[in-house]
């Protein structure tokens, strides 16, 4: 019996030992038989998997928990923009001139919420576009899908299990606790701000426990909290810390289980806070190697990206492809899945020269070219490298089938002027200014897409400079 005891001793001690060993002493394990050009490339993957995720938190955090930023709401409250957006509008990069935001971010760790839109008259476009913290576009409310006359959509977490209330239309389930929710509503003029506003006061987002008249559910409580928003850290190893705290909130799809395990190599674990004193320097070496070879690789694909329709979208529809989806956070966060809105562009003319605001240029759509949308289609103007709307003496920023004033050829030819200054008072009704001496790109978006559009037959022109 003593022997017993005395083994039992023995062992705890060890395991006592061992545990304090490992907490005092810590080594990753790829300073225990990993290559460096392993962990290398393991850093490069998360580096590229983990950038759509740092930058939709980039928005989130300015909604919901910077408290000093002019965007700020908290969780769980639209705000709602009702005139189009200006050169002074940057939180987000190519942003949407047309259709007026209305914007919240979402946390359902503790319960669902539910949306509630209302009955919107005549063949106003509108539409809510859910984006996960992977920034999968996993559901959609609004005039294409559910039509115009209003409702009630419960959205769900991945741990929900709970009866669906009455009176919902329908549950919306996302991989993940935080989502991004992108409300557009069409404005018509500026006179018609008026009605926008009407409208979206009326959006609505309702805790749970308050639409079924309960008491508040218990706070779930996480490992790490959620990190103050500084761009410094995606430039280095600390993005690791940054994205251990977000992966908190997600739930893990069978087809990454592979992908996180060889994530957790190099430390990146949900959860579980990053000490980079801990890892050797060659480790930090090959981590930081890793993520100036995949900042490389995005700015190279970015860089010659021409159609960005088929980047966003459901994880089934992008079939895990992180560097596409990496490429689409970059090029403009938020984009809508192609059979909601179809996106295309171009920063090159057609002798695939770099447009610059010192040419002048005309962008020709001939008789029946133009592209087929059931609501409506625009161009908007963005500066490079920044991506934002460029500042011009008529505050015109985008222009398109909704633009007043619009004047075809006399043989029914469309030609947008991308000019700097004015093409003449004649041709300012079909002016898109450009920056001057910089670099552009402009953006073509097509709400409502028909087949056409969708599957690639109809093609975009591209700009002819002017001699």
């Amino acid at each position: 019996m003593k022997n017993s005891v005395f083994l039992l001793i023995v062992l705890f001690l060890s395991v006592t030992a061992c545990k304090k060993n490992q907490s005092e002493n810590t080594k990753d394990t790829a300073d225990a038989g990993i290559s460096s050009d392993s962990i290398t490339a393991i850093a490069k993957q998360a580096w590229i998997y983990g950038y759509p995720m740092f930058y939709n938190y980039k928005t989130m955090y300015a909604s919901a928990i910077a408290k000093g930023a002019k965007t700020y709401v908290g969780f769980n409250k639209f705000k709602s923009y009702s005139n189009s957006a200006t050169p002074t509008d940057t939180l987000v990069v190519t942003i949407n001139n047309d259709t007026p935001y209305s914007t919240a971010a979402i946390d359902v760790s503790d319960e669902p919420v539910i949306l509630q839109v209302p009955k919107i008259e005549g063949d106003r476009y509108f539409v809510m576009q859910f984006t996960d913290l992977y920034t999968f576009n996993f559901e959609y409310v609004g005039s294409r899908v559910t039509g115009n006359q209003g409702g009630k959509y419960l959205v769900a977490g991945p741990d929900w299990k709970g009866e669906t209330p009455k009176g919902i239309d329908k549950v919306l389930h996302s991989e993940t606790n935080l989502i991004f929710l992108i409300g557009r509503t069409e404005l018509d003029s500026p006179s018609d701000v008026p009605n926008l506003k009407k409208i979206q006061e009326q959006y609505k987002l309702i805790p749970l426990h308050e639409y079924t008249k309960q008491p508040a559910p218990q706070v779930k409580k996480y490992n790490m909290p959620l990190p103050e928003w500084k761009e410094a850290d995606y430039s280095s190893v600390e993005f690791i810390n940054v994205l251990n705290a977000l992966l908190q909130y997600t739930s893990e799809d069978s087809s990454e289980k592979e992908l996180r395990a060889n994530f957790a190599k190099i430390g990146i674990v949900p959860g579980v806070p990053f000490d980079s004193s801990k890892y050797s320097p060659e480790t930090i070496k090959a981590i930081e190697k890793g993520i100036a070879e995949a900042k490389q690789e995005l700015d190279s694909k970015l860089n010659g990206l021409l159609d960005s329709s088929s980047l966003f979208g459901t994880r089934a529809s992008l079939k895990n492809n992180y560097l596409n989806r990496a490429i689409a956070a970059a090029a403009g966060l938020y984009g809508n899945t192609k059979e909601e809105a179809v996106y295309t562009g171009s920063a090159t003319d057609k002798d695939k020269q770099p447009l610059n605001g010192n040419n002048k240029y005309i962008l020709k759509f001939p008789k029946g070219q133009l592209p087929e949308a059931k609501y409506f289609w625009s161009i908007t103007m963005y500066n490079l490298p920044k991506r934002f709307l460029v500042l011009n003496p008529i505050n015109r920023y985008s222009i398109g089938a909704k633009t007043k004033g619009l004047k075809f050829e006399p043989n029914g030819d469309l030609i947008i002027y991308l000019y700097s200054e004015s093409p003449g008072k004649d041709k300012e009704s079909n002016w898109l200014p450009t920056p001057k001496n910089q670099d552009f790109n402009f953006v073509l978006r097509i709400y409502g897409p028909q087949p056409d559009v969708i599957n690639n037959v109809w093609k975009m022109p591209l700009p002819e400079k002017v001699k």
